[in-house]
């Protein structure tokens, strides 16, 4: 073939830094915009989907070719934006077709949209999650580049024209040492946007982050508002609770305003999870929120919820769905939540990173506890500063989104990690960064057991409020005798939480006490794990492993098959193991009930 165009058509085949050109600008936590009571444009829907396992989009610039038909090419393309599969967004790509179940790598979505721009107003585009590396080019433009698979980010669309536009997004899952979490994990690594997509349109000035809690105050009668402005602007921002008869201005200087208020708030509580309509102004802009204020905090080796003792009768859950994958609805997150309940549950581990934002709402509604957390999981790079900034990055923007939560009570900064200096230095630094990002609410960790001395030890510690601790006694460990040993041994000074424990089994598999996989096996672990927490005085929380089973492809024996089988309830989230029942029992007796609780209709 002869090209007489002077461009080479094959320089792409010898260009590998090809993927420099699209490192900056990163999209992170200081981009995110505060959506609450704003009207949004929503982009979900049908979205044309291609894979590029070779990496093809970005070295022959998929994203410069306008959608024009084949017939209307004036040369050959290896790619073709309106030939791919239509697809629906949120969505996750392993799920699209039985052939991609596997599918890790680069991922084109592709579609059209129609805007109308008024005068002084700008557009961003905000995208709940897309796991886990995401491009973003709007008219063949490319905008910037987002890292993390579970929060989620905007981008300005500088360039967005009035009539017909075209957004093409490139997402990759590909599992990398040097990410957040690390290449080896124990669960599925869904690939794709799989949370939603919206413009959102704002004033030349608005609010970027708004946040409203009970400051700290004997009485629990004072409150304490922030707001930050785009701009860096000056000026003064109104705040009202229609409810409390509170308006309060908030001087605003350089982008950034605070102020504290005498009010007294009823307090939001798992028994009476009250909330109040709060609305914030700053020149033509406004937000609103449903926020509940309650005081959470640690004395010695109690957790006291607005100054009372609380138990924590918790449950680890991940957000898997055998048919939805990460995807989510309300309608699976409720009934999640109506589990927990029969459960007989007031606390949930999201595990292992941030769930939908949606929980946390309902949460906050229904009257549940949360420990929020990202995926600093197992042996990540810990002395990587790149996998610094992405952990960094994750909680902040976690902090940022669910900071109005009052069911979020704990920031969890990681999870089975070994306790070496690097990882030492690292996650203190976390820490740090979770307090000064939010000192309203507990930070932690789910720890391991200090093996030399086989008690309950982390140098990490120092900077938790509470410890969270993952035993596995009856299950990888035989010898309960272990779990007793350890609990003597152990003054930890300051609350624990058994952030996880189990068994697993196989759903109408029966057996005797220790047939492992059997659902009587998984019971009486249960049994003699409640018997022996329960006897300790610091052990403030019980968190097992885990509500329902769950995919991840590193469990291979015949009775996973792909699936961590430690649910209390099977992967249909409909049959419940014999573990449930022995466990309710137990809550309803620390929650001082005989019944399994109430319903999940608001009070």
């Amino acid at each position: 073939m002869l090209h007489t165009s002077a461009v080479d058509p094959f320089a792409h085949l010898h260009d590998e830094s090809y993927a420099s050109r699209y490192e900056a600008p990163v999209l992170g936590a200081d981009g995110l915009i505060f959506v609450e009571g704003r009207s949004t444009l929503a982009l979900d829907g049908e979205w044309r989907c291609t894979l590029d396992p070779f990496d093809e989009g970005l070295r022959q610039r998929w994203f410069a070719d306008e959608p024009t038909p084949p017939a209307q090419w004036d040369a050959p393309r290896d790619y073709d934006s309106e030939g791919g599969r239509r697809v629906a967004v949120p969505g996750c790509v392993n799920l699209y077709d039985p052939t991609w179940l596997h599918y890790e790598g680069a991922v084109w979505f592709s579609r059209e949209f129609d805007f109308v721009a008024q005068a002084g107003e700008r557009v961003f585009m905000r995208i709940g999650a897309a796991a886990y590396q995401c491009r973003v080019f709007l008219n063949g433009v490319f905008l910037g580049v987002h890292l993390g698979g579970s929060t989620p980010f905007c981008v300005e669309l500088r360039g967005v024209r009035n009539g017909r536009n075209r957004l093409q997004i490139q997402v990759d899952n590909s599992r990398q040492a040097g990410r957040v979490p690390m290449h080896h994990i124990d669960w599925f690594n869904y690939g794709g946007i799989y949370r939603e997509v919206s413009l959102v349109k704002v004033p030349h000035v608005f609010i970027a982050d708004f946040g409203a809690t009970l400051a700290a105050s004997p009485g629990h009668n004072r409150l304490r508002f922030d707001m930050t402005v785009s701009d860096a602007a000056d000026g003064v921002g109104v705040v009202e609770i229609p409810a409390l008869g509170l308006r309060a201005e908030i001087e605003v200087r350089g982008g950034v305003g605070r102020i504290e208020v005498d009010a007294v708030p009823v307090l939001w509580s798992p028994e009476n999870p009250h909330l109040y309509t709060v609305h914030a102004r700053f020149g033509q802009d406004s937000v609103s929120d449903r926020v509940g204020f309650r005081d959470i905090r640690v004395d010695a080796e109690h957790i006291l919820l607005n100054g009372q003792p609380i138990w924590l009768r918790g449950i680890c859950v991940h957000e898997e769905h055998r048919d939805m994958g990460k995807r989510s609805s309300e309608g699976t997150e409720r009934a999640m939540l109506e589990d927990a309940r029969a459960l007989g549950c007031n606390f949930l581990r999201l595990s292992h990173y941030p769930h939908h934002e949606r929980v946390a709402r309902l949460a906050d509604e229904l009257g549940f506890l949360l420990w929020e957390e990202i995926p600093v999981y197992w042996a990540i790079d810990f002395a990587s500063p790149a996998t610094f900034r992405d952990a960094e990055n994750q909680l902040r923007e976690l902090i940022r989104r669910d900071r109005n939560r009052a069911s979020v009570i704990v920031w969890g900064i990681g999870n089975e990690n070994e306790d070496s200096d690097a990882r030492y230095a690292f996650m203190s630094r976390l820490a740090a960064v979770a307090r000064q990002a939010d000192g309203s609410r507990l930070v932690s960790a789910a720890c391991l057991i200090n093996r030399e001395k086989f008690m309950i030890e982390d140098r990490l510690a120092a900077h938790l409020d509470i410890v969270g601790i993952n035993e596995y006694f009856g299950w990888y460990e035989p010898d309960f005798e272990g779990l007793s040993t350890l609990l003597g041994n152990s003054r930890p000074g300051k609350p624990v939480v058994i952030t996880e424990t189990g068994a697993e089994a196989v759903a109408g598999l029966r057996g005797g006490r220790r047939d492992l996989f059997s659902e009587d096996c998984q019971a009486d672990i249960y049994r003699e794990q409640i018997e022996r927490i329960g006897k300790a005085p610091y052990v403030k929380g019980l968190c097992p492993w885990i509500l329902y089973d769950f995919r991840s492809e590193r469990r291979q024996t015949g009775y996973q098959s792909g699936y961590n089988r430690k649910g209390l309830i099977a992967e249909d989230r409909r049959t419940r193991k014999a573990a449930f029942d022995v466990l309710a029992a137990f809550y309803r007796d620390r929650a001082g009930v005989s019944h399994e609780g109430r319903g999940l209709t608001p009070p």
